[in-house]
């Protein structure tokens, strides 16, 4: 998986994005979660995410845009379906999840110390230690720190979550092909390809 996402972000040949490869790799991109509780909250899950999204997206584009559309988009569906979620990574040294510990048992006489396990209905949690802006936003500002966005792209991940997010208000009658097809690649597979309960 993370070399199949290496190759796919190195194939765009965009300026910096080796060193934006490799900061993924430092602040963990390719380990964490890609939710507190919900589809692929399980080491690896962001990665997974971003894979499903890129697959499925490519598929979308190429099945409704013309062959030149597709090939003038290739580089922004790579980009911005590997990158979408790269905020939840975290920032500043602090990821953007952490164990959600829980009791585990109650202190007794003989073993007066109180156990922690780890959830299993919701192994992750927020980082408190982070200060919060939505995860969107951090994934534009950390892939900038490496690459030059297009507007499209900036436009597209700042937006992904649609009526979902935290700007759903913002983005009525403000579209983009590109756009629209990140928010159906990401709903899809997070509400459908990686629901266990739509697995079974």
């Amino acid at each position: 998986m993370k070399q199949k996402i290496i190759d796919l972000l190195l194939e765009t040949e965009r300026p910096g994005i080796g060193n934006l490869c490799q900061h993924m790799e430092e602040i963990g991109f390719f380990s964490a979660p890609c939710s507190s509780g919900n589809h692929l909250a399980c080491e690896g899950g962001l990665a997974e995410h971003s894979y499903n999204v890129y697959r499925v997206m490519n598929i979308d584009a190429a099945c409704k845009l013309s062959t030149d559309e597709y090939n003038a988009m290739r580089d922004a569906i790579i980009i911005t379906s590997l990158l979408h979620d790269l905020g939840k990574c975290g920032d500043h040294g602090k990821p953007g999840y952490v164990p959600n510990m829980i009791k585990d048992g109650r202190p007794t006489k003989k073993n007066p110390e109180q156990k922690y396990k780890q959830s299993k209905d919701k192994p992750f949690k927020g980082n408190t230690d982070l200060m919060y802006i939505p995860h969107e936003v951090r994934s534009v500002a950390i892939a900038e720190r490496f690459i030059s966005l297009t507007e499209e792209e900036e436009f597209a991940i700042l937006y992904h979550n649609g009526l979902y997010g935290d700007f759903r208000y913002a983005i009525s009658s403000k579209e983009t092909p590109l756009y629209l097809l990140l928010h159906h690649a990401d709903m899809w597979v997070s509400r459908y390809v990686e629901d266990e309960k739509q697995s079974e």
